[in-house]
């Protein structure tokens, strides 16, 4: 069952949280730090005074409901999702699916370009993972990639469509991995600008990496010494570190912003890749719909299945690598090969881990090169 969806926040959560950010309780800092130790406080402050303030989370309201909402009942579970019908004399359909920290609103700066040329354009179909913003929350263990997988191939034939495109980035790049190993049949081809953490592909006995591979392996490695401490404790304790970002609105705000000021293309700038709106729009949906324990504890569901294929499992439909700049960690080309089949490369000059709001015209114009050449 599919019924339309609005948002509207009550006025009263609204005015709570304002009130929550006013009665922060500050931390002190290593004098003249910055992020060496994490989330800023100087820039905390001022997005806090911002938020508090300026920022009108009504705004963001009309922005989401000016496309088409809804809500599926798949397997009794409720998936919002914007599905944006394309004006094209060609429309390919197209699920794109998030990661954390970010959600469904990171899509909205590809919508236009994607639907709206009237040669060739998509059907977008832009879920928010169970656990995220306005997809219901699932209380019991097993909502992992491969779960939500299967939801997406049931909501894709929901909507009519016998077979779609795929794109993801971080949690959605893996769920888009294991729909194309699990429901090949429905798939006309996958388009990633990330890939999955615990992907591993099949070796033959004896089989060994290369060099390259190796060394690649290794950088990741050091990745996560410096920087992956987050990941760590979503994947092993998530309800100790929700207790603290559920009722503090600013603790939350750092906690995610500092991934943004991270992972992205920003040169140590965040506000030259995003603005203070589109920070606290993202934030302020968590903040709303609680849902940053149901967000980061599918680290922990993931780690549990992780994406290691067996001998059979190789993903044969065509699939576009799209590498931006500084997207890091990601695996040598060979390491992928050995279990996407790879029939685009595309090395992109700028952009970090949020392509869709950092460089949103380098993301659609290669999905679009990809899907010109795979639909027949």
């Amino acid at each position: 069952m599919i019924t339309e969806f609005k948002c509207q926040i009550a006025q009263t959560a609204i005015d709570d949280l304002k009130s929550r950010i006013n009665q922060t309780r500050w931390t002190d800092e290593i004098r003249d730090s910055g992020w060496l130790y994490g989330a800023d406080l100087s820039y905390m402050k001022e997005l806090a005074d911002y938020w508090m303030n300026r920022f009108d989370w009504r705004k963001v309201e009309n922005e989401i409901n000016r496309y088409p909402n809804y809500i599926a009942e798949i397997d009794g579970i409720g998936i919002h999702f914007l599905h944006i019908k394309g004006k094209g004399k060609t429309t390919v359909p197209l699920i794109i699916t998030h990661g954390w920290p970010g959600s469904f609103l990171e899509m909205t700066k590809i919508i236009s370009a994607l639907t709206n040329n009237p040669e060739f354009s998509f059907d977008l179909i832009i879920p928010s993972i169970p656990g995220f913003g306005f997809s219901q929350k699932i209380n019991t263990p097993g909502c992992n990639l491969w779960f939500i997988s299967d939801l997406w191939s049931k909501l894709v034939k929901e909507l009519g469509y016998k077979k779609v495109l795929a794109q993801g980035g971080d949690f959605g790049a893996g769920i888009s991995t294991a729909l194309a190993l699990r429901h090949p049949e429905m798939m006309l081809g996958l388009h990633l600008n990330y890939i999955p953490g615990s992907y591993f592909p099949f070796l033959s006995p004896g089989e060994k990496l290369t060099e390259e591979e190796i060394q690649s392996q290794k950088r990741t490695e050091d990745w996560y010494t410096a920087e992956g401490a987050y990941s760590h404790q979503h994947r092993t304790k998530p309800l100790t570190l929700a207790y603290g970002l559920n009722d503090s609105p600013v603790g939350l705000c750092a906690w995610i912003v500092e991934k943004f000021f991270g992972w992205s293309d920003c040169n140590r700038n965040i506000e030259s890749v995003f603005t203070k709106d589109q920070l606290l729009a993202n934030v302020s949906l968590y903040w709303f719909t609680e849902t940053i324990h149901s967000s980061v504890r599918l680290y922990n569901e993931n780690s549990k299945a992780p994406l290691h294929f067996s001998k059979d499992d190789f993903i044969n439909i065509p699939v576009a690598i799209a590498r931006f700049q500084k997207e890091d960690p990601f695996p040598s080309r060979k390491f992928i090969e050995r279990g996407y089949n790879i029939q685009q490369w595309t090395d992109m000059p700028l952009g970090g881990h949020f392509a869709a709001m950092e460089q949103p015209d380098l993301l659609t114009n290669d999905i679009i090169q990809f899907a010109k050449k795979i639909i027949p």
